[in-house]
């Protein structure tokens, strides 16, 4: 049985345009190579992408088995539990108040070796607010050099570990910080554990060190990746150092 050509809407349209874009970048693909995985014509792809004319169901199928991903929002399902109450977060993030987070809320230079320059540190921005909507903590970064892996997410402080929890969840791919409470002066320290993304679509687990620091604690800091001789090395070396020697966290050696 052929697909019916019933075409999505505008906005339907607009959503799994963005869904595309960011499976490409994630992936590091081309929309050509997209295009032949997925038995269309680069024109089809580009004019949809474009918002020049609208997806049709026929392409969508095509597209979703070349990403395996989905593409199409299911029916919204009633809620299985009831929603959290208002300035409360949900029992998953620890059932925290607003008033019992609110000295979290800020903005962090964030700071993590450099996957791809040993000597180097990383550094970006990292942005963390009480959500009405979502009735709980949200972070999200920016003023990173791959802006295609910016990430997003909930906000979890559970009373019983005494750490916080900085959690991405897109479309089941997971990428998690966790740090600790923040000191007296309000720096969290702890692991981040990603995907590092190599040759073509080749990802690998990876953890590092992390260290986020208040913006206020570094007058004019230095985002991006930050060299030996770049102004601030040295205080961002020490705080990730201290991350490992204090010890906020624990790396264990290899297998030999």
């Amino acid at each position: 049985m052929s697909i019916p050509e019933s075409e999505l809407s505008d906005e339907q349209s607009r959503q799994v345009a963005d869904l595309i874009r960011e499976e490409i970048a994630r992936r590091r693909m081309s929309r050509q190579g997209l295009a032949e995985q997925a038995k269309i014509s680069l024109s089809t792809l580009e004019k949809a992408l474009g918002g020049r004319r609208p997806f049709t169901l026929a392409t969508i199928v095509r597209l979703e088995q070349a990403l395996g991903v989905a593409l199409r929002k299911a029916p919204s399902a009633p809620p299985a539990v009831p929603p959290a109450e208002n300035g409360i977060a949900p029992d998953s993030l620890g059932s925290y108040s607003r008033r019992a987070v609110e000295w979290i809320e800020g903005t962090y230079v964030t700071l993590r070796p450099s996957f791809g320059d040993t000597e180097a540190i990383y550094a970006y921005r990292t942005d963390i607010a009480w959500d009405e909507a979502a009735s709980s903590l949200l972070f999200r970064e920016a003023a990173r050099l791959d802006a295609a892996f910016t990430q997003f997410g909930e906000v979890a402080v559970p009373n019983q570990s005494g750490f916080i929890y900085l959690v991405t969840n897109r479309h089941g791919q997971h990428r998690l910080i966790t740090v600790s409470r923040p000191t007296i002066t309000g720096e969290m320290y702890g692991i981040i554990t990603t995907l590092l993304a190599g040759r073509g679509s080749l990802l690998t687990p990876i953890a590092a060190p992390i260290a986020l620091l208040p913006l206020r604690n570094v007058p004019e800091p230095n985002l991006g990746r930050v060299a030996p001789i770049d102004p601030n090395y040295a205080l961002y070396r020490e705080h990730l150092r201290k991350t490992v020697e204090e010890p906020f966290a624990l790396f264990m050696p290899g297998v030999s």
